[in-house]
């Protein structure tokens, strides 16, 4: 909330921080995966499956933190309900990925602590330099987020049709955020920040998907 003293708002954040890492995820929506039939898969189309949910999986904690820290030091009431509908949306991803990598029998990265406190500090940072660039960091963020959920679509057993729906329907929820967003008036990033998202991304990829 906007009138929140200083104190109020780092409870919150804490708050969020611990129901996000620790407390099992739920969504507002059903899982696009619930009714596609469980295919026969081998041990190893599993566990490529279970890897590249756990990454996504990780991309969406960071997405969680990220919008926490964005809507800490917006200015524009309306920017922030954007940023808190994005982060609903967001939630039922976590929840649909969280339920997936169990149902293939795989584990959470052990590093979703350190990617959500990075998302946080990322989120202030281009929080505090104007609801403009807010909201264009918003956008870039979502754009790559949507390539790579693409790439990852490719990478899929073809008979996994749970976690393709739920990838399909992450990837079209991000590209509403990212049109959202721009057409709220976000800023088009400088292209070295592009880059360094981009290489930011690619670190939480490997390490998610070794660790």
């Amino acid at each position: 909330m906007p009138n929140r003293s200083p104190v109020d708002q780092v409870l919150g954040v804490l708050d969020q921080t611990l129901r996000t890492l620790f407390a099992p995820a739920h969504s507002a929506r059903q899982s696009p995966a619930a009714e596609r039939p469980q295919a026969a898969m081998s041990d190893q189309e599993r566990r490529l499956s279970a890897d590249l949910m756990r990454v996504n999986h990780s991309g969406e904690i960071a997405a969680q933190a990220l919008y926490e820290g964005q809507a800490l030091v917006a200015r524009d009431e309306t920017l922030r309900q954007l940023l808190r509908q994005a982060a609903r949306e967001e939630a039922d991803h976590l929840a649909w990925t969280e339920g997936r990598i169990a149902e293939l029998g795989g584990r959470k990265s052990l590093l979703n602590p350190l990617w959500y406190g990075a998302g946080v500090a990322m989120g202030v940072a281009s929080g505090l330099l104007g609801d403009r660039w807010n909201l264009g960091f918003l956008a870039e963020t979502e754009r790559q987020v949507e390539s790579h959920l693409e790439s990852h679509l490719k990478q899929l057993p073809v008979s996994d049709d749970k976690s393709r729906a739920i990838l399909e329907q992450m990837k079209q929820d991000e590209a509403s955020h990212a049109t959202a967003a721009r057409r709220s008036g976000g800023e088009d990033l400088p292209a070295p920040v592009r880059f360094a998202m981009r290489c930011s991304g690619r670190v939480l990829t490997s390490l998610s998907r070794l660790l």
